[in-house]
């Protein structure tokens, strides 16, 4: 198979009861989950799937109310592990390696805590995955700043799944993920982890990748000169270059073992 043929993208759409899921598909070999944020959808990773998809099977999907993903229920985020889960059953996907930016950091991290047997490789993209220890207006500013430094080409990708999503769906993501906390179960994450942050993230700062380093058993941070909250586009040479380099790297067979256990 050619390069250009691996790295072409399909898009498919998954019925689950009531839930249509919307996921792309590009590559073969060993699968790779990429999760969008907070008002995200599988376009934020355009500058990353290529590059993936020379070495690994990878899976690009919309969370329900993001992107082409809808359910008769509104989006909550205690329930997207579990749809992230049912969806990778119906696609046979027992074990990947799984990459979260932001909300989908978290999401990814309650599901190697989870299931610690279906996670493969981790890897954390400036993910809130501890609580911020901001009040709500040091928050606000944060996102301010955060959005004064988006490249000017990826602001129409942010402004259309914004509007796509809705403001109903995004502020009551970011009000449940803002409360959330599952910083007492990441002692359970068995993979390896690759935490990668931008050097210039406002609403994510690295003081917090910082923090979720010490607290994951088996996780090394990169910090990306120069790049902000969403360094998979603002340095995606950078970005895909360290994310290849850690999927190389084989898991240890005690790792493989002690997750197998703990599910």
């Amino acid at each position: 198979m050619t390069a250009d043929k691996r790295a072409r993208l399909e898009s498919r759409y998954l019925q689950m009861g009531d839930t249509t899921i919307h996921y792309q598909v590009a590559g073969e070999g060993r699968p790779v989950v990429l999760v969008h944020g907070l008002s995200g959808s599988t376009r934020w990773w355009a500058r990353n799937v290529g590059p993936l998809a020379e070495r690994f099977r990878v899976y690009v999907v919309d969370l329900i109310g993001f992107g082409g993903s809808r359910a008769a229920s509104r989006f909550a985020l205690r329930e997207a592990t579990g749809h992230l889960v049912r969806w990778m059953d119906r696609l046979a996907l027992d074990r990947a390696s799984v990459i979260g930016h932001s909300m989908g950091g978290f999401i990814a991290a309650d599901l190697a805590a989870d299931v610690p047997a279906r996670v493969d490789h981790l890897v954390l993209v400036d993910a809130v995955a501890l609580p911020l220890g901001r009040t709500r207006w040091r928050q606000a500013v944060g996102l301010l700043h955060g959005l004064w430094r988006l490249p000017v080409g990826f602001l129409p990708i942010l402004l259309a799944d914004a509007h796509r999503a809705g403001p109903a769906t995004i502020l009551r993501a970011a009000h449940e993920l803002l409360a959330a906390d599952i910083q007492a179960k990441l002692a359970r994450v068995a993979a390896p982890t690759l935490l990668i942050w931008g050097e210039r993230d406002a609403i994510v700062p690295v003081e917090l990748g910082e923090r979720l380093a010490r607290a994951l058993p088996r996780a090394r941070l990169v910090v990306l000169p120069g790049a902000g909250h969403n360094p998979m586009w603002d340095r995606a040479d950078a970005f895909n270059r360290a994310v290849l380099a850690f999927l190389a790297e084989e898991r240890p067979a005690r790792a493989v073992a002690a997750a197998r256990s703990a599910a």
